[in-house]
């Protein structure tokens, strides 16, 4: 009986040395797909795990490959590649990071290649958990798995699903910036300047994070809808419309999903800021902008921001959950919270209730109330043994 195929994957093909030992090809990163074989033309940069270059080149040899599509097949004759392959070609595109579920997808690629349908299970898995050696990125590996299992289960493809144990899920960040950690990190982005040669000069790189901070403390908007925002509606991508002041958060044409991004109307001193980078240039096309261009991620720029701010445990999307976060401390009703940051109002109840100034609070002043003491002697008791005689002197 013939072994199963592999379906692509990487392969390092090792260095080939002539009779005397001397090495006559380096070794270099090749794909590998039945019979046929293809060299990336990328050298061992790191022994034993193949460099973002190599799993670029398998990336696109996916995308230009059209994956057979045989029907009703059992799990032990299903490839996790095939799968994998023809959830990338059908759903990957359609994200907003299509790179990064590509990235994630080579991950799953490159641990369970040769591996069938019917190896998944909750061994494997924690195996998985395990060599990946971080639980969070684990966990959102092994949901797009779930997700491309589900897609073709659903397309008619499988006979069954097969299930995916996802490790457990992280507790929600307690981290959130105080308003004076807020005003340091803004400054600090505002300020920061180029070095030369251990000198600042007067170059100031940036601003666009400054810009980001603003937006992302005032809206609460995610990381990823801010840098795709446009200056003018855009196919594909959200937009904010300056002269009625509206933030239109999700992208044009885009479906609804779970995350909701509702459009929301813009705070009049954000509005005014956003105005005043329209006119100056500072924002053309794109919210974000670096030199006349848009900005797609800010996280370097963010890191380098928060080192020089010198704040600990800070990333690009605690300015969301700093946003929320303020908007109970203040008092905001729930349901209006919950409909300008598209969040539930059970995220709401799990992770920011407990900083609503209402917050239990019945039962606080339920506790904190004084007891009234109760009669010593209940009305009726003290009728029945009240004295119904009257006495002379009283009369007198």
């Amino acid at each position: 009986m013939p072994r199963p195929a592999k379906g692509p994957r990487l392969w390092l093909q090792p260095a080939r040395r002539d009779a005397h030992g001397n090495v006559t090809e380096p070794a270099v990163w090749c794909i590998r797909d039945g019979s046929s074989k293809r060299s990336t033309g990328i050298g061992d940069v790191q022994a034993g795990s193949p460099p973002p270059l190599a799993v670029d080149a398998l990336r696109q040899y996916l995308n230009t490959k059209a994956t057979p599509r045989p029907r009703d097949r059992d799990p032990s004759q299903i490839l996790i590649a095939d799968v994998v392959a023809i959830y990338a070609e059908d759903k990957a595109q359609t994200h907003s990071r299509p790179k990064d579920t590509a990235d994630r997808l080579a991950r799953i690629l490159d641990h369970f290649s040769g591996k069938t349908l019917d190896f998944l299970n909750t061994k494997t898995c924690a195996d998985y958990v395990r060599a990946r050696g971080s639980e969070a990125a684990a966990r959102r590996e092994l949901e797009d798995l779930r997700a491309a299992i589900r897609h073709h289960w659903k397309a008619g493809l499988c006979t069954s699903p097969v299930p995916v144990v996802l490790p457990d899920k992280g507790e929600p960040r307690e981290r959130w910036l105080t308003r004076d950690e807020a005003a340091k990190l803004l400054w600090t982005a505002w300020r920061l300047r180029q070095q030369f040669r251990g000198e600042p000069t007067k170059w100031k790189r940036a601003r666009h994070i400054a810009h980001f901070i603003l937006v992302g403390l005032y809206t609460g908007t995610r990381s990823g809808a801010i840098c795709g925002a446009a200056m003018a509606p855009t196919e594909g991508r959200g937009w904010v419309d300056t002269e009625r002041g509206v933030f239109y958060r999700r992208a044009i044409g885009r479906k609804k999903t779970k995350k909701r991004q509702p459009s929301v109307r813009i705070p009049p001193r954000l509005l005014a800021h956003i105005r005043r980078w329209k006119r100056k240039g500072f924002a053309r096309e794109s919210l974000i902008e670096w030199q006349g261009e848009a900005v797609q991620r800010v996280s370097k720029g963010f890191t380098q921001v928060v080192k020089a701010a010198k704040l600990k445990d800070v990333s690009p999307h605690i300015l969301r959950h700093t946003a929320i976060t303020w908007q109970a401390q203040e008092g905001v009703p729930p349901h209006e919270i919950c409909g300008f940051f598209g969040i539930t109002a059970k995220m709401f109840e799990d992770v920011y209730g407990h900083h609503h100034p209402d917050f239990q609070s019945r039962a606080v002043n339920a506790l904190n109330r004084s007891r009234q003491k109760p009669d010593r002697m209940a009305a009726t008791d003290r009728e029945q043994t009240s004295s119904n005689v009257v006495k002379l002197s009283d009369i007198a």
